[in-house]
């Protein structure tokens, strides 16, 4: 299949992908803001326990970056919801990504293209970095420790990790001790009580986005 033009409507919306149809989402920037030359990507948490595109922590992260003025997309990787495709554990995923961002690029030259992930998201995310080189990178609970991470190849734009300090998936000392390691240039954002689904803690996730990401934005759209 041929992709869509990028929608001048909120909506879903079906994208061609490597092994087939991946189900889409596109989020236009909150009426209540300036439109910014900014799409975001956003990916979600592992499939094969649950995770979508309709996760509340990936909604809740979509829609503080639409209230920044930025356009967003989820996208189901494969063999989720409606996508096409088997779960590759994080091989496949990254391809997947890797599509779509290649869509919104044609579809939107000259934006800035941002990549968020939460969970699973946050390492295919991470992992896909190298190769698309995105302007800014948001990682939510990124699961070093449970996925390997030794051969992720530090992103070189502007990186913002936001993690839950009472985690009980993703263990918070593994990911501190990843990013000091590595030498990462990375802010840091700890979230005290904070589960991994952030349960309660919704709004003060979006808060910490909306705040760590705020210097890197471009200008509102002429």
């Amino acid at each position: 299949m041929t992709s869509p033009t990028f929608p001048t409507e909120s909506g879903p919306l079906t994208l061609a992908g490597p092994v087939g149809d991946l189900e889409a989402i596109v989020d236009l920037p909150e009426a209540d803001v300036d439109a910014r030359p900014l799409v975001a990507v956003v990916c979600h948490p592992l499939p094969t326990e649950g995770g979508t595109m309709h996760n509340k922590v990936v909604t809740m992260a979509a829609r503080a970056l639409r209230e920044l003025g930025a356009a967003t997309v989820r996208f189901n990787f494969r063999g989720t919801g409606a996508s096409a495709g088997t779960y590759d554990a994080g091989e496949g995923e990254t391809a997947d990504l890797a599509a779509v961002v290649e869509w919104v690029r044609r579809e939107r030259p000259g934006h800035a293209l941002w990549l968020a992930g939460f969970s699973f998201g946050a390492y295919v995310s991470l992992r896909a970095s190298e190769a698309l080189q995105p302007d800014g990178l948001i990682s939510i609970a990124p699961p070093a420790g449970r996925w390997d991470f030794d051969a992720i190849v530090l992103p070189r734009c502007p990186w913002l990790v936001i993690q839950g300090e009472a985690d009980e998936i993703v263990d918070p000392e593994a990911v501190y001790h990843w990013l000091d390691d590595s030498g990462a240039d990375a802010e840091l954002v700890r979230m005290p009580d904070t589960s991994h689904f952030f349960h309660r803690k919704l709004m003060d996730l979006r808060g910490a986005l909306k705040n760590g990401v705020r210097t890197w934005l471009p200008d509102p759209a002429a």
